[in-house]
């Protein structure tokens, strides 16, 4: 495929790219996964660990992606990085994966979106589901219309939400009630299972990373700016987690955050009353909204790409002549998101989208591994600092989550196993029918040895 399409431009600088990372990455899942992190950990202590070593562990991923972008900056994201280490047939399994399960990751936001809308606004139990299916589609036409109006949403609700959760965090440390430390606790026989289960919670909310990563093929000044967006948004996102966390755990017994199901406008409620809990609602309404801009912004380049590659039905890959975005690609990702919403509980969507997107994850970051092996003298405008040791860490935790999963959730394991094991005969049938066999077979090896693509 081309470097990238001459219809896309760069036009997104590192802010732009840091604030696609923030927005994407507070989402939905720092005003539900508290409470269930809480139930399974049943400590103070024991609740910001878990929030620390997904930081951590989300940190090693942003390390290594940044070194993947800089080397390759096209549009694709890890569908690129997987095609560079790996070859043409792990690129499109990814992609077969990514087009399945990755639009769960919006159907999960635009739930929580309608859940705290639902505060303000008389909200029907059968027109939750309505409401979020209508979100997905506006934020959908904005993408389509425009990458400079997406990018300005993106900002304003990045600001607004980072600017609103660290500025009513420090309100409820500085100023708020203390949690009743009478209340006795239920949830202190965690088992090491709990553990691993609330790893998994975790990750969630700092899902994202990746997905910005899938724009730079847009962005101005790759080689600088790739590393300073992703690593960037990635360290702030994670120190902001840590004083919600601190600020919840300071208002609210591990007891009464387990029990809750709106953990962060309880809290709130609770140090600064129904004021700061209806703050706290409006802010969850503003980080979901953006969150869902930002994965529309984000997403559909994937398949962009695989169309571009020849690898996906090449309408997918075409760019309006008068918005200069992939229009296809966002109009079908936000169709596949809005069936989701009608078909899975909010748990289920989460748990589905990360546990079949690590996968790919842990293999992109061998992929890294690999590439300093096969391609020792490709230029690497940034690279990954102790390596390879940060990423062993990301490998070896991607991998204890899985083993993981599969004991706690081995339905939700089984059904992405099965997604992915179809790819495999996806890709030969799609080779077969358009004819491309023989003039794209080849090793991994004879696609590594190629000369990297530049700009």
């Amino acid at each position: 495929m081309n470097d990238t399409s001459p219809s896309l431009q760069r036009r997104l600088g590192a802010w732009s790219l840091g604030a696609i990372t923030v927005g994407i990455v507070i989402g939905s899942g720092i005003f539900r996964s508290p409470s269930q992190i809480a139930g399974l950990v049943g400590t103070p202590a024991g609740v910001l660990m878990v929030w620390c070593v997904g930081g951590l562990v989300t940190m090693c991923l942003a390390l290594s992606v940044a070194e993947l972008a800089a080397m390759f900056p096209r549009a694709g994201g890890l569908y690129t990085y997987l095609e560079e280490a790996f070859g043409r047939r792990a690129a499109f399994i990814f992609g077969w994966t990514f087009l399945l399960i990755n639009p769960a990751n919006w159907a999960a936001i635009a739930l929580i979106f309608v859940d705290y809308l639902g505060i303000f606004v008389p909200i029907g139990s059968g027109q939750s589901r309505l409401i979020a299916s209508g979100a997905i589609l506006i934020v959908s036409i904005i993408n389509i219309v425009s990458l400079k109006l997406s990018s300005r949403f993106n900002w304003l609700f990045t600001i607004v939400k980072g600017f609103a959760l660290i500025g009513l965090s420090s309100g409820i440390l500085l100023w708020g009630s203390a949690a009743h430390k009478s209340v006795a606790s239920v949830y202190h026989s965690t088992s090491i299972a709990g553990w691993g289960t609330a790893l998994i919670a975790v990750l969630w909310p700092f899902e994202g990373v990746v997905a910005a990563a899938a724009m730079a093929g847009e962005v101005k000044d790759p080689k600088r700016s790739l590393p300073i967006g992703l690593i960037g948004g990635t360290l702030f996102v994670t120190l902001t987690y840590l004083l919600v966390n601190a600020a919840l755990l300071k208002s609210l017994s591990v007891d009464e955050m387990a029990a809750s199901a709106f953990v962060a406008a309880d809290a709130a409620r609770v140090s600064m009353g129904e004021l700061g809990g209806r703050l706290v609602a409006g802010c969850a309404v503003v980080a979901t909204f953006g969150a869902l801009i930002a994965g529309a912004t984000c997403d559909p380049r994937v398949l962009f790409a695989m169309a571009e590659d020849r690898l996906f039905f090449s309408k997918v890959g075409t760019v309006h002549s008068r918005f200069r975005t992939p229009y296809i690609a966002i109009a079908l990702s936000c169709i596949v998101a809005i069936a989701f919403i009608w078909i899975r509980t909010f748990e289920e969507l989460a748990a589905q989208f990360v546990l079949g997107m690590w996968v790919f994850y842990g293999l992109c970051v061998i992929g890294l591994i690999r590439l300093r092996q096969v391609q020792p003298d490709t230029v690497r405008p940034y690279r990954v600092p102790w390596f390879p040791v940060l990423p062993l860490v990301f490998v070896i935790a991607c991998g204890a989550l899985l083993i993981n999963a599969f004991i706690e959730l081995p339905t939700t394991s089984l059904i992405n196993v099965v997604v992915i094991a179809l790819g495999l005969p996806v890709y030969e049938l799609w080779m077969l029918i358009t004819g491309n066999r023989q003039k794209h077979a080849g090793s991994a090896s004879v696609v590594n040895a190629k000369v990297p693509r530049r700009e």
